[in-house]
């Protein structure tokens, strides 16, 4: 089928090319022009402007968005919309907030245009493992689209979750999962690492946990590689950035009435490892010393 996609991160061209590779024409564009010529050479169309991508691709046309979500990927909708026909599609793919997929398809659809959120898991990694993708939208939307799904996923890795929205719903809720996830992870081997007795390997505890354990996963392998290429990771620093969704997953399970103490704590966590020198933490040194004659350290120390 005709596929067009702008954004070619990572992920976007990760798609791209998984598409080249299943057969199907596939117009690729970006703000800079390096990764729509990578593309070509592997057999995509180059499209440099928003009116080329749009006059290269046949109605109805799909195009996909995968850009950060907030003002960047608004406004490639807007200015795609003002090109489009009626009956053609825009799948966002990109990690976008629910709420505004449905304001968006709502503010589409009197123009003709149809809408659908995809919520895409895989990483760097899934150009040759597949994305995992979780798809909102109205059936008649989704359906003839499906080729392209199925292309990008695995095997059994697609699922139309339900109306608009219910695509990005799903992955916040993903997204969210992961965060205590990877927290438990940390937290675990921070302390294997602690008991410094036992002279315990990171990389050898996390490959042995990968073989029969319940608690072998895929963020359990990345630690493994990880501490092979830097056992005691050196050269990472501890900084934790967080893109949204672990902060949405909390605001819903706020809005639902559903405890979510683990999801809550590791975004704090995240917001902690900001921090190098806590005031939080000078403010309960003090108070320890005020009432118990507790030591304290100089920041001087």
């Amino acid at each position: 089928m005709n596929i067009g996609i702008t954004g070619l991160g990572r992920m976007g061209a990760g798609m791209a090319e998984r598409w080249v590779r299943g057969g199907h024409r596939v117009v690729v564009h970006n703000r800079s022009h390096g990764p729509i010529d990578a593309l070509a050479a592997k057999g995509a169309v180059a499209a440099y402007t928003y009116e080329e991508l749009v006059a290269q691709l046949e109605a109805p046309r799909a195009i996909w968005v995968m850009l950060p979500a907030g003002d960047v990927t608004e406004q490639a909708i807007e200015g795609l919309a003002a090109l489009l026909s009626p009956g053609d599609t825009i799948i966002e793919a990109g990690n976008t907030m629910y709420k505004d997929d449905i304001r968006r398809a709502a503010a589409l659809k009197p123009r003709g245009i149809n809408y659908i959120d995809q919520g895409t898991s895989g990483g760097i990694w899934g150009l040759e493992l597949g994305f995992c993708l979780m798809v909102g939208g109205d059936v008649e939307v989704v359906k003839p689209l499906e080729a392209a799904f199925i292309t990008l996923a695995p095997e059994n890795g697609y699922l139309h979750c339900g109306p608009t929205g219910s695509g990005h719903f799903v992955k916040m809720v993903h997204n969210g999962i992961e965060y205590g996830m990877m927290q438990a992870y940390a937290e675990g081997f921070d302390i294997l690492r602690a008991k410094t007795d036992f002279n315990l390997d990171m990389q050898k505890v996390a490959a042995v946990w990968q073989n029969g354990s319940v608690v072998r996963s895929w963020l359990l392998d990345l630690a493994e590689a990880a501490f092979r290429e830097d056992p005691g990771l050196e050269n990472l620093k501890g900084y934790v950035q967080d893109s949204g969704e672990g902060r949405w997953t909390i605001q819903a399970a706020i809005d639902l009435d559903v405890p979510a103490p683990v999801i809550t704590l590791s975004l704090f966590e995240r917001f902690h490892s900001r921090q190098p020198d806590s005031f939080a933490a000078k403010v309960l040194a003090a108070m320890r010393k005020g009432f118990g004659g507790h030591a304290v350290k100089k920041a001087s120390e």
